[in-house]
């Protein structure tokens, strides 16, 4: 039988006393959402969903709360299969291709990024996304503490993308989207437009932008009159495509992670003995004999 809301509020209290001298230290260990959105398993936001499914069960008994404190004392299972220890934090750059979804299941049958990632890759999720026809940089992780960090809108990272339009804009025609655009009652914020050359048909731009909403560039190009061709992100915040080709991973180096993302060492080397003090003898002042 799963556990109800109730029931689930009620097994986190046993020890605990009600009334006047309540105990009120909370529950031992971590929510549950975020214990498997720390293992990888999904965003803590996808995590309720699933326990509100009944796809996770917890000691034997399947929940419908994600108001549960876990400890490494507890066994966690979803869909089935136990959830194992988190590994150490990771992050890896991805040269995302067009023709990809960015999800980890689609409705329609098409193929997704986590189809096409190296066999060896671990179970990881998306920072954010790019739509089907997108390409490019593409952030996956093992963390989905990590994900969360780097999607929330206090982050701000700048994202910088490559961008062909059919037809031959003036720099002027972009102004709209330097002030900010409100399209169909949604607000977007600024962005910076730099008009870099004509080839042919076509005019290269490069796009920057602190935020993410579904198909933003294609859609304030659109505003303006000019149809997106091709969409390509170069750089999310610090991190650069470079040169990595389409459809290759490449990890970034924990040191480099953890320096970027403002996050403690996760094994701190233990600090070195300190060597005893060895007494000093006095010494008498110089050019004064010592007192017998």
């Amino acid at each position: 039988m799963p556990l109800t809301a109730s029931e689930t509020c009620l097994s986190q209290a046993r020890g605990m006393r009600y009334g006047p001298d309540m105990n009120k230290t909370p529950p031992p260990g971590d929510r549950i959402a975020k214990v498997l959105a720390r293992a990888g398993i999904a965003s803590r936001r996808e995590a309720e969903r699933m326990i509100e499914a009944g796809r996770v069960a917890v000691n034997g008994k399947t929940i419908d709360s994600p108001a549960l404190n876990i400890t490494s004392k507890d066994k966690i299972v979803v869909d089935g299969k136990p959830v194992s220890e988190p590994e150490p934090s990771r992050l890896w750059l991805y040269h995302k291709p067009a023709g990809l979804v960015t999800t980890t299941r689609d409705e329609k049958g098409r193929d997704t990024i986590f189809d096409k990632l190296p066999d060896d890759m671990p179970r990881v999720m998306s920072v954010g996304r790019l739509d089907l026809n997108s390409e490019g940089l593409l952030l996956l992780t093992n963390d989905g503490g990590i994900k969360r960090k780097l999607e929330l809108p206090s982050t701000g990272w700048l994202r910088k993308y490559r961008v062909r339009i059919n037809g031959r804009p003036k720099d002027e025609n972009f102004e709209p989207l330097r002030k900010g655009l409100v399209i169909e009652g949604e607000r977007f914020q600024p962005m910076t437009v730099a008009l870099d050359r004509q080839q042919g048909a076509n005019a290269w731009l490069t796009i920057g932008l602190r935020e993410g909403k579904n198909r933003e560039i294609r859609r304030a190009i659109e505003d303006i009159g000019f149809t997106v061709n091709r969409l390509l992100r170069v750089s999310y915040g610090p991190f650069q495509l470079g040169t990595l080709k389409q459809g290759e991973v490449e990890e970034i180096r924990r040191r480099v992670m953890r320096d970027q993302l403002g996050l403690e060492a996760e094994d701190k080397p233990e600090s070195a003995p300190k060597r005893p003090t060895r007494p000093q003898r006095k010494r008498a002042p110089i050019g004064k004999k010592p007192r017998k």
